[in-house]
């Protein structure tokens, strides 16, 4: 079962419930995860840098590995485009804008589309990773 974090977690137990050592390095990570949703490697790097300047590229996927194998972060796959982070949270989907790039996340009921999926191809689905892109209100207005 996922848990749904939200913006008021304890990164602290969030490391230990997930059997990770706490470090101030994970723990600015979670945080900037936190805050930014869905972040690159590239861009939480970037980020990461200012607080720990002495952190390096080996150090944060170091990191990043060690919170996806124990399911606590999570890399979403957008097509043609770099992946994005997000932490774990409750079953959801992603929509993005093909204009301005805004990715975000959107609550859907995937549950036809697993059925579906199962019948069609007999195979046992345990998730759904969905990316819907299209133009946001913002970009159609403009």
């Amino acid at each position: 079962m996922i848990e749904c974090y939200t913006s008021s977690m304890n990164y602290e137990n969030l490391l230990r419930g997930h059997s990770l050592k706490v470090t101030p390095q994970r723990l600015g990570i979670l945080s900037l995860m936190e805050k930014e949703g869905h972040v690159s490697v590239e861009d939480l790097f970037t980020k990461i840098k200012k607080t720990f300047p002495s952190i390096s590229l080996a150090t944060l996927y170091k990191n990043m590995t060690a919170m996806i194998s124990v399911d606590l972060v999570k890399e979403v796959t957008i097509p043609n485009m770099k992946a994005k982070y997000e932490i774990i949270k409750a079953e959801h989907s992603h929509v993005l804008c093909e204009k301005c790039g805004e990715f975000k996340d959107i609550d859907l009921d995937m549950s036809g589309v697993l059925k579906t999926a199962k019948e069609n191809s007999h195979y046992e689905m345990h998730h759904v990773d969905l990316v819907l892109s299209g133009i946001c209100p913002e970009c159609q207005s403009s």
